[in-house]
């Protein structure tokens, strides 16, 4: 046994406040005379150097603590008894063991976030503050801890390769052999799960799990989260699950995964002063000749074109300096924020939707523009920011031919309309069918 306070003590002391929040932001340094005087290949050098990203910090801070607080205690030592005599049985029987914990777990938690929210890039700068990437060093008795390790969840959620992840991880740390033992004994699942606790029990503080949206499609999401739970029990050490929020609807199926699932949720940012700061400290980065200043309606296309997301945000600025700087226009104006969305950032049109979400329609034209039989048009549900809107139509429509080409039916769109709205004047009993053809027509024929 040893004295936890000694392996504390080895952690730098925790941030807090406005010191907190200015060591995690990341600015790199600008020199306004390359804009001028360097190179074109210079300055596209330079645009790669964009990143910024606290309450991170403080969770993976108080998580590692909790963690080293059981190592070398008496419980802790029982533990590793009780893991070494349940191997041995593994072993021997080759089936399903059981693993009992007698110390528990000391936290798991999960962070939850947008894609490209930043939540890898917080975590890593989060872990390198805490002085995570140091393995901690006692001689009496001789030990090595690593603080925290990161691993990836299996794209099949597979319990065994997460388990040998986590063994070829610390020998790279340790410069140890665990990995190689466990091939070559050609150990089990069931023997992996009591290796994996005994070595997160002598040797690590956090276990960071990344992309742990991969269980949700998986048959084998639900035997790794208890996997995960075994080992919590089995070890004394923290587990962070960190991935999209898809895995929100997984983790809430069950109690006993919802209650290991509690932690921190990230959105996308809301249109406030916070995504303007962000702007504005993004727009000091200009590495064009005829750099210009950030305006509202700037701060407000950029939000509608990136849905809250700095991620996107940040390439739209990258690639749009980029495309000013290789065709020679050199300005970052509204004409090349637009040609960076329309020409780089195309296979993300159908998650962000400007100002109004569309239904997205391919193909010909479907049967939801006219019922074709002359009945009325159908009703639709559009949708305007975040207000559903149905119409209804009370205006009859000309019949159409079924075998009509596209070209045929455009080239019968103005006498059909001048149709519609003598129709529409017929029946306007209440002053309102002549509004709801128009509607329907914006509807169908400009929306869709």
């Amino acid at each position: 046994m040893y004295d936890a306070m000694r392996l504390i003590e080895k952690l730098p002391e925790m941030l807090s406040g406005q010191e907190l929040l200015q060591t995690m932001q990341i600015l790199p340094p600008y020199d306004r005379g390359i804009c001028t005087g360097g190179t074109p290949t210079q300055r596209l050098m330079q645009l790669n150097d964009l990143y910024m990203s606290m309450e991170v910090y403080s969770k993976l801070y108080l998580s590692i603590l909790r963690s080293l607080q059981k190592k070398g205690t008496k419980l802790a030592v029982q533990q590793a008894n009780r893991n070494a005599s349940q191997i041995q049985e593994a072993a021997r029987s080759r089936g399903e063991q059981q693993y009992s914990g007698i110390m528990g777990g000391a936290d798991c938690f999960t962070i939850i976030g947008t894609s490209g929210i930043g939540k890898s890039s917080a975590i890593a700068r989060a872990l390198q503050l805490i002085g995570a990437e140091n393995v901690i060093q006692l001689e009496k008795p001789y030990t090595k801890i690593i603080p925290c390790l990161t691993v990836q969840c299996p794209f099949d959620s597979s319990v065994k390769a997460l388990l040998l992840e986590v063994l070829r991880k610390v020998d790279e740390e340790l410069d140890t052999t665990y990995y190689k033992t466990a091939i070559r004994a050609r150990a089990t699942t069931d023997m992996l799960i009591g290796s994996v606790s005994q070595v997160c029990l002598n040797h690590i503080g956090l276990l960071v799990v990344d992309e742990i949206q991969n269980v949700v499609n998986s048959k084998n999401g639900r035997t790794l989260i208890g996997s995960l739970t075994q080992l919590i029990n089995t070890s004394g050490i923290s587990i962070g699950m960190v991935g999209t929020p898809e895995s929100e609807v997984f983790f809430t199926q069950a109690m006993q995964l919802a209650r290991r699932s509690l932690g921190l949720k990230y959105n996308a940012l809301p249109y406030d002063e916070h995504f303007a700061e962000v702007c504005k400290i993004l727009f000091q980065y200009q590495y064009i000749k005829h750099p210009i200043q950030v305006t509202d309606a700037i701060i407000r296309w950029l939000y509608e074109h990136s849905a809250g997301v700095i991620s996107i945000v940040v390439s739209l600025l990258h690639d749009a300096q980029e495309q000013a700087i290789l065709s020679g226009r050199e300005r970052l104006d509204m004409e090349a924020l637009q040609d960076a969305y329309t020409q780089r950032m195309g296979m993300l049109h159908s998650y962000i939707n400007p100002a109004i979400t569309r239904n997205v329609q391919s193909g010909k034209r479907k049967k939801k523009r006219l019922d074709m039989t002359g009945a009325k048009v159908c009703n639709k549900n559009i949708k305007v920011g975040s207000q559903d809107i149905e119409a209804h139509s009370q205006v009859s429509v000309p019949s159409i031919s079924h075998n009509m080409s596209e070209t045929e039916i455009q080239s019968l769109q103005p006498s059909m309309i001048h149709t519609l709205i003598d129709e529409a004047r017929k029946n306007d009993m209440q002053g309102n069918a002549l509004i709801d053809f128009i509607s329907n027509y914006i509807q169908i024929e400009v929306i869709a």
